[in-house]
């Protein structure tokens, strides 16, 4: 028999994830600067994850992804709406998207990205209170019979084995 292993999702299966606060204002607080240890300690996950930070921008794993790699980029600033968003802000947002999509290829090899907002929860928004950015990498065949048929998505690597090779490749991105 074969067994899918995801234990960073029972917090959100069990609804004991749902802190109070922001998620993205609390992972801003907890990054010092984007490249914390690998623990498996809940109150450092959000460091684990944070993948780079930038002057205005946050990178991290979404920790509940829809594929491996799935990486969410948030303002520092706590705004709802692209139009809140300062010249600086985009201009930097942008950068650390292309930056994030570079680390992506140099560590996972994808044949394609879906990049984009959700804006509301009608859009498919799980937070709607903190602006962010989706960027999913994706393969051909990526999809199959599990989520059609059992609700289930199959992520073959763990959290802290990808934030740690990304994080490394950010790091080796630095010394260019």
């Amino acid at each position: 028999m074969d067994r899918l292993w995801a234990p960073w999702r029972v917090s959100y299966i069990s609804g004991k994830s749902k802190e109070k606060g922001c998620i993205f204002c609390r992972a801003k607080r907890l990054a010092k600067v984007g490249l914390g240890s690998y623990s498996q300690n809940q109150r450092s996950g959000f460091r684990d994850y944070v993948i780079f930070k930038s002057r205005f921008t946050v990178v991290m794993l979404n920790i509940y992804p829809y594929n491996n790699g799935h990486l969410l980029l948030f303002p520092l600033r706590h705004i709802r709406d692209i139009s809140q968003l300062r010249e600086d802000e985009v201009l930097d947002l942008f950068k650390c998207l292309d930056r994030a999509k570079e680390l992506l290829q140099k560590v996972l090899h994808p044949q394609g990205y879906n990049i984009g907002f959700n804006l509301s929860r009608p859009a498919g928004s799980g937070i709607t209170g903190h602006l962010h950015l989706h960027i999913v990498p994706r393969w051909t065949g990526d999809t199959n019979f599990m989520p059609v048929i059992s609700n289930t998505k199959i992520i073959s690597q763990s959290l802290a084995e990808l934030a740690k090779s990304l994080k490394n490749a950010y790091k080796q991105y630095q010394r260019v």
